[in-house]
């Protein structure tokens, strides 16, 4: 922390700080990725905005921002499901979308060609079961890129916390672009005065994620936001081992072979699926037998390893699940097709991530005073 604010991740050496007369202006600045943005944004006296934006916010009793380090890492699909459960433990949830070039919330909500609305009390964000607001319900065509330099993605950020009535809400759920850009050094002046509970990191196994994910977290810690925990996503594979295709040395599918012996020994076992009458083909009531494998090598240990040697806590686990992709294509909730351990309910398949996304949202319950919601 420097005399003048925060110094973002990635600033030249001699940065004067983000909110420093110089800032984005000194010859130190030059070169550097941040340079736009703390040049555009106010600095010395306090913006008069920012007490308009904790008024605005006053009513909501939670703000939990999602992070990541890289992109692809299913930050999004966090905060969609993040967002779609806490909705339906009966609490009132928004999600704003301040992924200004990449949009991605509107289509893993399924609110696709829907329009916000301006009312007397300010703009409305679109509402099925929660409220959601994003760039991508302002664009003429979904296809449509937007191309804007860190000033005007600032502006509307600021605009988004200003002017969307949220009313009164138990959790706000920003999800933001990856790394550490002008849209984080934005909601990071423009929250000061409101009341942030933290935010959740997201990373997959890989070095080359958890590099960046300890470059977020020092961002947060520099801008004094609260990490309220990391998330490991992709963190295996778990399916219903009829899902998969077995071959021998020489190419031949010897699946039929491979699911017979498994059928047998889960008989043997116990009772287990087959006994169950549910068997290794899911053709009956009772439960699949699962199969797991590591996809990506979790090198130095992983992120429950890299949170441990940050300081910061570990809230868990998601294996990679073809039904969490299936639900965010279709704009849904995996939870609605899983029961409480992820087996089939509803009518729908089951789901390997279900149990593991349940644990981490009561975990963040907890940590933010909600426990047992």
């Amino acid at each position: 922390m420097s005399a003048g604010g925060s110094v973002p991740e990635g600033a030249n050496q001699h940065c004067p700080g983000t909110e420093d007369e110089q800032a984005g202006k000194a010859a130190a600045c030059a070169g550097c990725p941040n340079q736009a943005a703390c040049a555009s944004a106010p600095k010395g006296a306090v913006d008069p905005d920012l007490a308009a934006i904790a008024a605005r916010l006053a009513p909501i009793k939670h703000i939990v921002l999602v992070l990541s380090g890289k992109g692809g890492v299913g930050k999004s699909t966090f905060s969609a499901q993040l967002a779609f459960a806490l909705a339906a433990r009966g609490l009132e949830v928004g999600l704003l979308d301040i992924d200004i070039c990449g949009p991605s919330v509107p289509k893993m909500l399924g609110l696709e060609g829907e329009e916000i609305h301006q009312s007397g009390a300010g703009w409305s964000p679109v509402y099925e079961n929660l409220g959601v607001m994003s760039i991508g319900f302002m664009l003429p065509n979904p296809d449509d890129a937007v191309i804007w330099r860190g000033p005007r993605k600032n502006g509307l950020i600021k605009q988004f916390l200003k002017d969307v009535h949220w009313g009164p809400c138990d959790y706000l759920v920003i999800d933001s672009p990856p790394g550490t850009s002008d849209e984080h050094i934005s909601i990071a002046q423009f929250l000061k005065e409101a009341r942030v509970d933290g935010a959740v990191v997201v990373t997959t196994p890989q070095q080359v994620s958890i590099i960046d994910v300890r470059k977020e977290i020092n961002f947060c810690k520099k801008t004094g936001i609260p990490v309220l925990g990391v998330v490991e996503n992709m963190s295996g594979l778990r399916q219903p081992l009829s899902t998969f295709k077995f071959y021998g040395p020489d190419g031949q599918d010897v699946t039929a072979a491979v699911l017979q012996a498994a059928e047998a020994a889960a008989a043997a076992a116990g009772g287990g699926a087959a006994a169950n009458g549910g068997g290794i083909g899911g053709g009956g009531a009772g439960r699949e037998v699962m199969a797991e494998t590591a996809v990506f090598h979790a090198s130095g240990g992983g992120a429950a390893h890299m949170a441990a040697d940050m300081q910061v806590p570990f809230l868990g686990s998601v294996p990679l699940d073809s039904a969490l992709s299936k639900a965010c294509e279709e704009g849904r909730s995996v939870f609605e097709t899983a029961g409480a351990d992820g087996s089939a309910s509803g009518g729908g398949g089951g789901s390997s991530s279900a149990p593991a996304l349940r644990a981490i949202i009561d975990k963040l319950l907890a940590a933010t005073g909600e426990a047992g919601k």
